[in-house]
Order: C-alpha cells, then sequence, then structure tokens
C-alpha cells in the first residue's frame, strides 16, 4: 500500500496540477461568457458552462483529495481510495446534468427568433481548444504518474471542455458566414452537450465498476497466476480474487509449497510472491498471499 510520504507528495500534486485548471477554467468561463453574450452565440455560451462545470470538478478534486490520500486507520484499514471512487462518480455526474441542461435549452431555443452569431464569439472556443487540451495532457500525465481515477477523471473532463470548443467554434464561422444559418448555431450547442454526455459516461461507468467491487479481467488474473507460478518452488496457485481500488487492483490469492517445508521458508516465498506481484502484476496495490501446503 502506499505510505504516509507518498500519500503527502500525491496530495501535493494533485492539489498543484487542480489549481492551475481551476485558474485556467475561471478564465475560460468568463471570456466565452462575454465573447458569447456580445457575439451572440448559443454555442459559445454553453462551451462558457461547460467550463464553469469543469471550475466545480476541481473543487471537489481539491476538496476530496484530503480524505482518498489519507492513510489507513481502524475504521478503514484498507485506506480511504473509495472516496476517490464517490468524487469521481459525481464529477461524472455534473457533466451529465450540465449537459442535459444545455441540450434542452438549446432545443427550446429553435421555437423562437434567431439572430445569427458575431464573429467576436470565435475568440473564446479557439482560445479554450488550445489551452484546455494542453490542461489534459499534462493532467492526465499526473493522473497516470499518481493512479489517481479522480485526477483522470479531471484531465477527461478538460479533453471534453476542448473538443467541446471545436462544433463551438465552427457554429460561429457557418453562421456568421451565412446569416440565414443562424440555427447551425443552436446546432453547435446541442453537439456541445453530446459531447459533454459521453464524457460523463466515460467517467462514471469505471467508478460504479471499482464501487461495485467489480474485479479484475481475465487477462489480468491469467497475468497475474503467470506471475505468481513463475517464482521458485511455488507448484500451484488458485482462488485469486480482485477488485478495484482507484486506478489499479486487490489481490488475494492461494499458493502451494512442499508440505514439509520450514515456516519460514513458506513465508519467504510468500513474500516473494508478493513482492513480484507488486512489481510486475497489472496494476497491482496491494496483495495478500495464502500458503497452502501440495496435497
Amino acid at each position: 500500500m502506499i505510505g504516509g510520504n507518498n500519500l503527502v507528495d500525491t496530495s501535493k500534486q494533485v492539489k498543484k496540477v487542480t489549481w492551475v485548471g481551476m485558474i485556467i477554467n475561471i478564465f475560460l468561463s468568463a471570456l466565452k461568457f462575454i465573447v458569447g453574450f456580445m457575439g451572440n452565440s448559443h454555442a459559445v455560451i454553453a462551451d462558457a458552462v461547460h467550463s464553469l462545470s469543469d471550475m466545480s470538478t476541481d473543487i471537489i478534486v481539491l476538496f476530496g483529495v484530503k480524505y482518498w490520500t489519507a492513510p489507513a486507520d481502524e475504521d478503514h484499514p484498507y485506506g480511504h481510495r473509495r472516496i476517490e471512487a464517490i468524487i469521481t462518480v459525481t464529477i461524472g455526474v455534473i457533466l451529465a446534468l450540465v449537459a442535459f441542461s444545455l441540450c434542452y435549452q438549446s432545443f427550446h431555443s429553435f421555437s423562437g427568433p434567431l439572430a445569427a452569431p458575431h464573429w467576436t464569439a470565435l475568440f473564446g472556443p479557439l482560445l479554450s481548444l488550445f489551452l484546455k487540451e494542453s490542461l489534459f495532457r499534462w493532467t492526465r500525465r499526473v493522473g497516470e504518474r499518481l493512479r489517481s481515477s479522480a485526477v483522470i477523471a479531471n484531465a477527461w473532463h478538460h479533453r471534453s471542455d476542448a473538443l467541446s470548443s471545436i462544433p463551438a467554434f465552427l457554429a460561429v464561422i457557418i453562421a456568421a458566414f451565412r446569416p440565414q444559418w443562424a440555427f447551425v448555431d443552436l446546432i453547435g450547442a446541442i453537439l456541445v452537450s453530446l459531447i459533454i454526455i459521453k464524457a460523463a459516461w466515460d467517467i462514471i461507468a469505471p467508478a460504479i465498476a471499482e464501487l461495485s467491487d467489480r474485479g479484475g479481467s481475465p487477462q489480468d488474473l491469467d497475468m497475474i497466476e503467470r506471475i505468481a507460478r513463475s517464482v521458485d518452488e511455488v507448484q500451484s496457485v488458485h482462488a485469486i480474487r480482485t477488485r478495484k481500488i482507484g486506478y489499479g487492483l486487490s489481490v488475494d490469492l492461494h499458493i502451494q509449497v512442499a508440505g514439509e517445508m520450514t515456516v519460514k521458508k513458506g513465508h519467504d516465498i510468500s513474500a516473494n510472491v508478493k513482492y513480484t506481484l507488486l512489481r510486475d502484476g497489472p496494476n497491482v496495490l496491494d496483495v495478500v498471499v495464502h500458503l497452502e501446503p501440495i496435497r
């Protein structure tokens, strides 16, 4: 499991990348709201709301990181990583609610008079595309290095914001160039909403799998068995159980060794199996090895 010093370092890195993301989201939200209203673009205003929802998830991550990185205690002997999954689901739900709201508003606007957007609105999504894609790449690297599902989820929120700027940008260009096609701006807003909904599902699904104690894939189980059997004097491996914990797996397995060996020798073999799985296994975070004599 992760030690205390590593947890403190993890918390610092998560806070750093999230604070930078929040500052950028505040700036982009304000910019896109201003140019969206000035340029009369529903798509850009929708994109601004998306950036604003990005900021809300940054706040959730900043609030939650001190809890999910807390060391194990008497009440939580396996640590607090499930809190991260709960926060991840919260991020996805917020995204989905924002998307459905934007979609409803865009459909509702078709019934009223439409005015073509102005070129002014282009500046917001263009700058957003560059900044949020860069922020996505940095945040995802940090999340993968720390094996943090919440940070990775927040990274994909940045990516969805970057992608949502593309239809907003194109909608403004088309509608501004062809004023009689002002409805394209509303279509752009709906496309933005659909992109957000897809991103929300991609975020929620893995976290729900973790909260429901879903195990590793058949490929993960095969790899775990193969690695355990490769350790010297392990004659059989069975009863492998896994469950998702954040970005990785907790593993519980039984190994069989020669029945006449000493307790110390059997303990050393078990420790070697654990070490090897932590080093070479498929994102293995913790291992419990049960030792049995071969029959």
